[in-house]
């Protein structure tokens, strides 16, 4: 804790990173499965499941939702207001495998595809998942959560920095992914799953729309 001039505690922000949930009572670190991590009360807490690993994600931050939100926006015009696929934000439990469930921030289930989404989860890949990097999963969505959605199969992720104000964008070729660009400003987005005119990322960027 710190104390202001005024006399006022206030905490010191800290930033509690995404890690191994060792202290939830069930299976040993690498044989957690969907049923098993379905079973847990909700505490309000954002877990996921890597390989047989529980995983704890700490609550996001504003700026995070927000930018969450624009995409999802933007991806309701481009694709659902169209009948091109379905639109998900997170938390929603996306089944990878037995041992591996996540909740990437936004998802894209195209409409060929639509029978992967069932009433409490989605079986199977999605054809666009993106992940706001905050303090706490910078590393994870870089290097876990890139390799996981690699090995699933997952056709396209787009990694966006809230701090860089960036967008970069990963597309599947013969098993791995290869980077169609960093986007930043008014660089049009380019994408192999969205239809039209790429976006360009600022407005993403821009989610308080001036009133804060």
């Amino acid at each position: 804790m710190t104390i202001t001039s005024n006399g006022i505690e206030q905490e010191q922000e800290r930033v509690v990173p995404v890690m191994p949930a060792d202290w939830i009572p069930g299976p040993r670190q690498g044989e957690w499965t969907y049923e098993m991590y379905a079973a847990l009360p909700d505490d309000g807490k954002r877990y996921e499941v890597v390989q047989g690993v529980l995983m704890m994600s700490p609550a996001p931050e504003t700026p995070h939702q927000g930018i969450i939100q624009r995409i999802s926006s933007y991806l309701d015009a481009r694709i659902f207001t169209p009948r091109l696929g379905l639109v998900f934000t997170g938390p929603i439990d996306v089944v990878l495998s037995t041992r591996t469930t996540v909740q990437p921030d936004v998802l894209v289930v195209l409409k060929e595809h639509v029978k992967r989404v069932q009433p409490k989860r989605i079986i199977g890949v999605p054809d666009l998942a993106v992940e706001v990097i905050s303090p706490s999963s910078a590393t994870y969505d870089r290097l876990v959560k890139y390799s996981v959605y690699e090995r699933a199969g997952v056709p396209e992720y787009w990694l966006v920095n809230a701090n860089e104000q960036s967008i970069e964008v990963f597309v599947l070729h013969e098993g791995q992914y290869r980077s169609l660009g960093t986007f930043q400003g008014e660089q049009p987005l380019q994408s192999n799953i969205v239809p039209g005119a790429g976006v360009s990322p600022s407005e993403f960027f821009d989610w308080s729309g001036g009133l804060l």
